[in-house]
């Protein structure tokens, strides 16, 4: 199974925030997750409940936390092991990440930046930056 788009840990945070402050930004992160078709990592999960946990200034309790795990155990996660520990470390190593910037046929797309309003908006930056199409994400991009 594929997804069109993976999201990061602070999709989860903001999309389950408690702090007003954060009322625009958790619209967003709602609609990405209620928009479906999306893939996780064993890690975001990981660095969601550690923070949800850590920071209780975010209003994220323990009946949130297992909604959300619920909720993701619906859809495609990575699992966590020692040779995407590897291959993460090299790519973080390689590349700045940066929105709008293209890896092989990824696009890098930060969701809370203004005029990123779907994924259809990521489509287009993508294909403004390359020939690939969108079609497979949620793969290990290969660093060879």
């Amino acid at each position: 199974m594929t997804a069109e788009v993976f999201l990061d840990t602070n999709v989860l945070l903001y999309a389950c925030s408690g702090v007003a402050e954060d009322a625009e930004t958790k619209q967003r992160a709602g609609e990405l997750i209620l928009g479906g078709n999306f893939a996780l990592s064993a890690q975001v999960l990981q660095e969601f409940i550690a923070n949800a946990l850590r920071k209780p200034a975010l209003g994220i309790g323990k009946f949130v936390i297992d909604a959300t795990l619920e909720m993701d155990s619906q859809v495609p996660v990575q699992p966590e092991d020692l040779e995407v520990v590897i291959l993460s470390t090299i790519l973080c190593r390689r590349q700045q990440l940066s929105h709008g910037q293209v890896l092989d046929d990824r696009c890098v797309a930060n969701p809370f930046r203004q005029g990123i309003t779907a994924s259809t908006e990521v489509r287009k930056t993508f294909s403004r930056k390359s020939n690939h199409s969108l079609d497979k994400v949620g793969e290990p991009v290969p660093l060879s």
